[in-house]
């Protein structure tokens, strides 16, 4: 399938004293070209939100969703959100989409007179605190880890573009053999029902400001780049000079230093090439983050004690 990429706005490069979210807005016009000059044959955006997680966990600001969700008002392009790793309270709000700022009311007045129109309703409906993607991608969190199962959520315009009379043949058929597993879906039942109950967000929030605070001197480490979070994401960069930001070479392998340490002190730490990163079970505990803490410290001292 032939795509097309843009720059990510990810803030790892963004220069000395900018903003996470000036940057963002700086990267965000080569998006905004893009879809301007293809949009008669681009059909959508597909964007990770907030963090590109298999992409060393590279982080951007919420405005860039902003613009992106407007832009793609404007260019009549469907925006795909991929929240497989970033959803279900990952990032700090159920949805990573959540986050980004609510788009000023002129667009929002368009969106729901859209999903009104679609549905043949004269009633429009309370815009969302968010941006609200044309397409939601879930998986992972939805059944809390126990079974897989993922899901793809979508609007009720595209619903309604599909549902015709068969003999029309406009239906949009997709399926395989386990789709819509009862035991998997029991089990996301069941998890959602954990998130109604139990107030999971709020207690990720805190979780997460532990995970700040017993990591804030890796900051001083003279060869880490960035630690850089997401709520429940952290992420630690090494770098082989921490000035120039410039990095390990890939074949040096600094990471599984790291994992290999960890592994020796009864704590598993995936490293993705040189950065060293935090997604924890919720049900962690504060000690066991400070252990966490300790024993990446100690595998980062061990992994750069060559230099």
């Amino acid at each position: 399938m032939d795509t097309l990429s843009v720059t990510s706005p990810d803030c790892f490069y963004r220069e000395s004293g900018e903003s996470c979210a000036d940057y963002s807005r700086r990267l965000f016009p080569l998006m905004e070209q893009m879809l301007e000059q293809h949009c008669e044959t681009v059909c959508a955006v597909i964007v990770e939100p907030l963090v590109q997680c298999a992409g060393s966990m590279r982080m951007y600001d919420p405005v860039y969703l902003s613009l992106l969700r407007a832009a793609c008002d404007k260019y009549q392009v469907h925006l795909i959100a991929d929240e497989v790793a970033v959803g279900f309270g990952r990032t700090g709000t159920m949805f990573a989409c959540e986050a980004a700022p609510a788009l000023p009311a002129t667009h929002r007045d368009v969106l729901v007179s859209r999903e009104s129109e679609a549905r043949g309703s004269g009633c429009r409906e309370r815009p969302p605190a968010g941006i609200t993607p044309d397409f939601l991608c879930l998986a992972k969190g939805l059944t809390g880890g126990y079974l897989p199962l993922s899901a793809v959520l979508t609007t009720s315009r595209v619903y309604e573009a599909f549902y015709d009379d068969y003999t029309k043949l406009t239906a949009f058929l997709h399926s395989h053999s386990y789709t819509g597993n009862a035991l998997a879906c029991r089990a996301a039942l069941a998890t959602l029902d954990i998130f109604a109950q139990d107030n999971v967000i709020a207690h990720n929030r805190t979780l997460a400001e532990c995970m700040r605070t017993s990591t804030l001197h890796f900051s001083d480490h003279p060869h880490v780049g960035e630690v850089r979070q997401c709520g429940m994401i952290l992420a630690v960069e090494m770098v082989k000079n921490k000035k120039t930001r410039e990095p390990f070479a890939w074949q040096e392998r600094r990471g599984l230093h790291v994992y290999r340490h960890a592994l020796e002190n009864g704590v598993l730490l995936r490293p993705l090439g040189n950065v060293v990163y935090f997604m924890p079970p919720y049900v962690i505990t504060e000690e066991q983050i400070q252990q966490l803490a300790d024993v990446a410290w100690q595998g980062i001292q061990r992994a750069t004690a060559d230099l």
